[in-house]
């Protein structure tokens, strides 16, 4: 792997037009890389989910570096019913950027290197992130400036890839009392790749970030996730995850808490069958007083499949009257599905309200037959109690537009 890494490595350098100053960051965070390898379940962090033995098993002769060959952009992928602005990637490449709703001079796209933005000794993967990611781009939007209209990441695969690595990076820099929703939406044709993604998020004072991530199309890729959130004073973070499509995924979302009255909410739904193996690891840190934290996770389990939920409420000394609730559910419709929850609290303070919880089941059938009494057959009743369990995560998404539009993408009636 290591002779693969450093030959791709230079194929990368070679082809771009990075200054001493970037290769020199880069090459570290490589070595870094190299140094840890990818996670196993040696890992505490991984010990129900392990990528190396997944990459190993699934993808034959990983390749690092990715030729950068334009793509045909295809209007059909649009999401239809909803105004937006767009950021497309294809293959790793970003084919378009679309800010048509928006006041130009309210906010900037930045595609500077930015050595105050990485990330790097978080973990193995986003070291890998940080040495490959072809392009760095930074959206700012100005002070007491809320966006017109979501921003959708497309994240596209198409089927010209294989065995291939793909990093993504975006930054996010959003000024005191300004406004942003973002719809990361990933659209995969290919198979067998590895799709590692970085967002890094800084909030202001009196800013909101609304982030709602859908995975939903078939595809038999891993992929790895990380959003990192520093947020100040009365900011706000809410996240919503839709995971449904990918082979293996894992979604991990680290929160900063760092000004009063800051909050961070993070609900997500996991609905597999096939064969799938998925995860959302959060990490809430409560680091002011005054401070907010919401999760709710649930997953509904099919055939063969595993769901994992790590969630960490941390809460320092100085935190005093931080409110923090985390909460986790499953349904296992097969005997061979498998949930595994790790809910965990640090507290240094002696002045806070936190509470966690996890339960897994299967339906109900006592409830199933009511159903089937009022007129409705078996499979209708299923149906029915699993979209009410699912609708109670949906429900909690604040905004009523992008509400409707993942209920009708999840084919949830009320």
């Amino acid at each position: 792997m290591e002779k693969q890494l450093k030959t791709d490595f230079k194929k990368t350098i070679d082809s771009s037009d990075y200054s001493q100053k970037e290769i020199i960051v880069k090459e570290k965070c490589l070595n870094e890389f190299i140094r840890s390898g990818f996670p196993s379940k040696k890992n505490e962090d991984w010990k129900f989910l392990d990528i190396n033995q997944a990459i190993k098993s699934k993808i034959d002769n990983l390749n690092y570096f990715n030729e950068n060959l334009p793509n045909e952009l295809d209007p059909k992928i649009y999401i239809d019913g909803l105004e937006h602005n767009k950021i497309i990637f294809i293959n790793g490449r970003i084919e378009k950027i679309d800010f048509k709703y928006e006041e130009s001079d309210k906010f900037e796209i930045k595609d500077q290197f930015d050595n105050r933005g990485l990330l790097n000794n978080v973990n193995s993967l986003v070291d890998l992130n940080l040495a490959l990611a072809t392009k760095y781009y930074k959206i700012l939007v100005k002070e007491h400036y809320s966006f017109k209209k979501p921003l959708i990441i497309y994240n596209i695969t198409t089927n010209k890839i294989s065995s291939k690595n793909i990093n993504i990076r975006l930054d996010f820099d959003l000024k005191s009392n300004s406004c942003l929703k973002i719809i990361d939406y990933s659209i995969d044709k290919s198979e067998k790749n590895f799709v590692n993604i970085v967002y890094n998020f800084s909030l202001e004072k009196d800013a909101i970030i609304k982030n709602y991530k859908l995975d939903t199309a078939e595809n038999d890729n891993i992929k790895y996730s990380y959003n990192n959130f520093n947020l100040d004073t009365n900011s706000v973070a809410e996240n919503f995850i839709l995971s449904l499509g990918s082979s293996f995924i894992k979604n991990e979302i680290n929160c900063n808490l760092n000004g009063k009255y800051s909050s961070a909410f993070v609900n997500g739904i996991f609905n597999l069958d096939n064969n799938k193996s998925h995860e959302i690891k959060t990490s809430i840190n409560h680091l002011n007083e005054n401070t907010k934290s919401y999760q709710l996770i649930k997953s509904v389990l099919g055939q063969n499949t595993k769901s994992a939920f790590q969630g960490k409420i941390f809460v320092k000394s100085n935190a005093q009257k931080t409110d923090g609730y985390q909460l986790s559910k499953a349904i296992l419709l097969s005997d061979n599905a498998e949930f595994n929850a790790k809910p965990e609290l640090e507290i240094y303070a002696d002045d806070v309200k936190c509470s966690h919880g996890s339960a897994s089941g299967s339906l109900n059938q006592d409830s199933i037959f009511y159903i089937m009494s009022r007129g409705l057959n078996y499979n209708e009743a299923k149906e029915l109690l699993i979209n009410g369990f699912l609708l109670d995560v949906v429900e909690k998404i604040t905004d009523n537009e992008i509400k409707n539009l993942i209920k009708n993408i999840m084919g949830l009636k009320e």
